[in-house]
């Protein structure tokens, strides 16, 4: 182990976190500012001088980029004959919120998160909080250590130990389903509306917005309709807690 790394886990002032870094991770992290920042929720973030806040929302971006590309590859190779809607399919059960909330959990990342105490109350507000910090570590990690590195910590400390691969392409998840069904047992009536995309965004790219009595819900964008519905599904059902 480098010595810097053995300075900040036994002798720095911030030894007590890098130890908790280093037993949940099981690395000793570089930057612990950007660790700081994946586990800050908006909720408690300050605002910055240029304009924007201290939260995890921008790590949570890049690391949903790096985890999608890293278990898109480890499928692309785990099921070189499946189709490209078999291999969407399956990332979308692995990366779903309702799975990275259960993965961040398990790893105990829950202990590491700060957060307004008061958003407990409110659980369409907390819903995302764990999958989001589990997302902006992902991100983190990448700023810290590269992306070989990130590759190997996915690989080796979520999929193998934490993802039941073969369980999970034998389980029906379906989130479009799902809300339909609450929404007819609710009576409240429920749309799928593609929508234009940004401007400078591909040509291919499906854009789907779910609304609820005239309310959006949730937005799904995938270069598959069937499967920016299912996104939009997914993140309405997020947000509504079903």
């Amino acid at each position: 182990m480098p010595f810097s790394s053995i300075y900040k886990l036994y002798f720095s002032k911030n030894r007590q976190y890098v130890r908790s870094l280093k037993n949940l991770l099981g690395f000793v992290p570089g930057n612990l500012n950007l660790y700081r920042m994946a586990f800050r929720h908006r909720s408690v973030a300050k605002l910055m001088k240029n304009g924007t806040k201290n939260s995890n929302e921008r790590l949570e971006f890049l690391g949903d980029a790096v985890l999608g590309s890293v278990i898109a590859e480890e499928l692309f190779k785990r099921y070189p004959y499946k189709t490209e809607g078999f291999l969407t399919e399956m990332r979308s059960k692995i990366v779903s919120r309702a799975n990275l909330n259960q993965l961040a959990r398990k790893m105990g990342l829950n202990e590491l998160i700060e957060y307004d105490n008061r958003i407990v109350n409110y659980p369409a507000k907390q819903g995302s909080l764990l999958g989001d910090a589990f997302e902006a570590l992902i991100g983190a990690i990448y700023l810290d250590k590269g992306y070989n590195f990130t590759h190997s910590f996915i690989l080796n400390r979520i999929i193998k130990p934490h993802i039941d691969i073969h369980t999970l392409e034998n389980t029906e998840t379906n989130f479009k389903s799902k809300l339909i069904e609450w929404c007819q047992r609710h009576s409240k009536d429920v749309t799928f509306e593609l929508i234009a995309n940004n401007e400078g965004d591909s040509t291919k790219l499906f854009t789907v917005q779910v609304t609820i009595d005239g309310e959006t819900k949730g937005t799904g964008r995938d270069y598959n309709k069937k499967n920016a519905e299912k996104l939009a599904a997914e993140k309405a059902c997020e947000a509504l807690n079903i």
